[in-house]
């Protein structure tokens, strides 16, 4: 697969991975459409890309999932066709479940599984009728297993996996892909716009998160598993990558390393 002239609309795409990605992309001379809810930051993305000429962008938020049809077909027409679906958007989390509202639960939800689903469902007779079509889906490590102060965030994270390892059998006959792309700790602002037990951001950058792999680098290896259409691919550190196949083999031992997570 060549990225070469392909439309690929990516969500999240103001910050992070998602701009990284779009860059990526661009040098790669695909045609982007660019979402997020921060129209003034895509635009200074599209400015970034390196081909602005081939770049949309289209305000989307997630959380406003009954919107999504309109959405869709809006990004439809900005190319005539869509090829990939990269759904990148989303929120975290930083709080014990015993100290998250409810309501913060919801909203998690609402915006990392229920929206994500909602344009999937919205593009998905596109696909269908174009005999092609490929869904790339950024989760999380925290997709595969849970840790501290992740509850929520998690939780929906393991419900995209469930959601599209369906889609993906359902649709095979289609034409249509599924990549699962689950990052570990990346240098963004992911831990900054995390979402504390009242709702309220946590405002500060995780250690970790700090530390974490550059987005520029990400990018260029969610390229190559998007090129390979992989099926699933941890973008990760060794320890992280670690744990998922501690769980897959060993989950016994991963429960007791779990709780001596550090959760300050």
């Amino acid at each position: 697969m060549s990225f070469s002239n392909k439309i690929i609309w990516i969500t999240g795409a103001s910050s992070g991975i998602g701009k990284a990605l779009a860059i990526e992309l661009s040098h790669q001379n695909a045609k982007l459409i660019i979402s997020s809810r921060k129209k003034e930051d895509l635009e200074l993305v599209k400015k970034a890309c390196k081909h602005a000429d081939a770049v949309k962008c289209i305000t989307l938020d997630l959380e406003s999932y009954q919107n999504m049809q309109a959405k869709a077909n809006d990004a439809i027409a900005a190319f005539g066709k869509i090829d990939v679906l990269v759904n990148n958007g989303g929120i975290s989390q930083r709080s014990f479940a015993k100290d998250t509202a409810i309501a913060v639960d919801k909203r998690i939800m609402d915006i990392n599984y229920l929206g994500t689903v909602a344009l999937t469902k919205a593009i998905l007779p596109h696909f269908v009728k174009n005999k092609s079509g490929h869904f790339v889906v950024t989760t999380s490590i925290v997709g595969k297993i849970g840790t501290p102060l992740r509850s929520s965030y998690a939780a929906s994270k393991h419900a995209l996996h469930g959601f599209f390892d369906s889609l993906r059998a359902e649709h095979h006959k289609d034409n249509i892909a599924v990549t699962l792309v689950c990052p570990g700790f990346v240098h963004t602002n992911i831990s900054k716009n995390a979402l504390t037990g009242d709702g309220t951001p946590q405002e500060k950058l995780d250690t970790a998160t700090a530390n974490g792999i550059e987005p520029k680098h990400f990018a260029r290896v969610m390229a190559k598993a998007i090129k390979r259409k992989k099926d699933e691919v941890y973008i990760a550190g060794a320890k992280e990558k670690l744990a998922v196949y501690t769980k897959r083999f060993i989950p016994k031992l991963l429960t007791v390393l779990i709780r001596k997570l550090s959760v300050t």
